[in-house]
């Protein structure tokens, strides 16, 4: 026997195999972004999911581009959940992607973060990603000049 689920029918208490992706919600953004604050304050690359169940996780995927301007300067950024005055998900220092710029004038580099968290909630969750410097000015985007974005998958626990 064959079942057919449409957009019109739906489907109701259905379980997924652990694992499994639920949805994703996916963000992009071309920006130029720039700071020289030494706390983290918010890339403005942000997404929000709301998880069908207490048990699933949230698998956060991010791309940046970081440009520092400053020599023997540390640029850093992390993900976390609510807005950057929420709970960061990485090195509460370094959080999960940094870089030092050692000399020279300048510096570029990509960010690829990825982490999986388990809020625990039904409720709507949004996933903020944070970015500071220890001197000079830090960049999120290099000008508007690549995509920039951040993706949110929810798996099944």
């Amino acid at each position: 026997m064959t079942t057919t689920i449409t957009g019109a029918t739906g489907i109701d208490n259905i379980q997924a195999a652990t694992g499994a992706v639920l949805q994703v919600v996916d963000q992009t953004f071309v920006q130029n972004v720039s700071t020289t604050s030494t706390s983290w304050v918010s890339t403005g690359i942000t997404a929000s999911i709301t998880p069908s169940s207490t048990s699933s996780k949230i698998l956060v995927l991010v791309q940046d581009t970081m440009y520092l301007n400053s020599a023997d300067k540390w640029a850093s950024w992390t993900v976390f959940r609510g807005s950057v005055s929420g709970t960061n998900l990485g090195h509460a220092t370094r959080g999960f992607a940094s870089f030092e710029f050692a000399t020279g004038n300048d510096m570029t580099s990509g960010a690829s973060i990825s982490v999986l968290d388990s809020p625990s909630t039904t409720s709507a969750q949004t996933y903020t990603v944070g970015f500071k410097t220890t001197g000079g000015t830090t960049y999120s985007g290099h000008f508007g000049l690549v995509r920039c974005g951040i993706t949110l998958m929810e798996i099944a626990g």
